[in-house]
């Protein structure tokens, strides 16, 4: 794990480096805003994506919430992308996840698939205590969220990159934007192309000051987003808001009902539970 990490922070130190600049703040005088290349390829990343039914991978995971910066997670991920039903509202996922580290949560694990168990996660308590106790929590409930930035229901590649197309197409309404990109970077040991996107200027309509994607050239999927907000004080370090890197990424692996059923005799979850 030490060595993802390690490799996302040293991938910027090397690389061809291209800088774009935004021309204006108001977006009828732009001509060309240096977002719109990296949107477009978002998008046809995002298209691409639809030929991935499922993937497993280990997340590793750092977030600030409540102005706190909390530890390194290590996370095994299964997920697999089901076919939407007609006026469905659930999200079109089945999810499972096994918490690896820290001490605390290790061992914890999770099942979210609306279609079987409702709009509930199957959650095992894992950690150094009473780690078998099994019961049933909301993605999106207070107790879901205390340690987590977004609910389970927007885990996955798919709706990082959603959610950073989102991100991008509000923030190329604006100037004072530069792009810059890094071939040659790492991650996991696999050759990526890096983007760095920075808003030199602190504007309340800005989420981040700096933003950090890096795409996996082979895979063609992005694997590490990590934002920044702006320094507490003048010429301080950028803040860590968030970041998450995707290793060891296994596409179309053909996970199947058994993978997000929590009586799978592989996995600690309380057998005689019932959701």
């Amino acid at each position: 794990m030490r060595t993802a990490r390690h490799s996302a922070a040293a991938a910027f130190m090397a690389g061809w480096l291209l800088v774009e600049v935004g021309m204006a703040a108001r977006p009828d005088l732009q001509i060309h805003h240096p977002l719109h290349p990296v949107l477009k390829r978002a998008r046809d990343l995002l298209e691409r994506m639809e030929t991935i039914e499922d993937y497993t991978c280990t997340v590793v995971k750092r977030e600030r919430i409540a102005g706190e910066l909390g530890d390194y997670a290590w996370i095994y991920l299964k997920l697999r992308h089901e076919r939407p039903t007609a006026g469905s509202t659930e999200p079109p996922l089945a999810v499972y996840l096994r918490f690896l580290g820290p001490e605390e949560v290790a061992g914890r694990e999770v099942i979210y698939r609306p279609d079987v168990y409702g709009r509930k996660m199957i959650v095992r308590r894992g950690g150094p205590r009473f780690a078998y106790v099994t019961t049933s929590i909301a993605p999106d409930g207070d107790l879901a969220m205390q340690n987590s930035r977004y609910p389970l229901t927007e885990i996955g590649l798919k709706n990082m990159l959603k959610r950073l197309i989102e991100v991008g197409e509000q923030d190329a309404q604006r100037g004072e934007c530069e792009v810059e990109y890094f071939t040659g970077s790492r991650i996991d040991g696999r050759t990526c192309t890096a983007i760095r996107v920075t808003h030199p200027v602190r504007r309340s309509y800005f989420r981040y000051h700096k933003a950090e994607i890096f795409l996996d050239d082979e895979l063609q999927v992005p694997v590490r987003f990590a934002s920044y907000g702006w320094p507490e004080e003048e010429g301080g370090e950028p803040r860590l808001l968030e970041e998450y890197t995707f290793t060891d990424v296994h596409l179309n692996v053909g996970l199947t009902d058994r993978d997000f059923d929590y009586r799978n005799p592989e996995y600690g979850f309380r057998k005689d539970y019932q959701p």
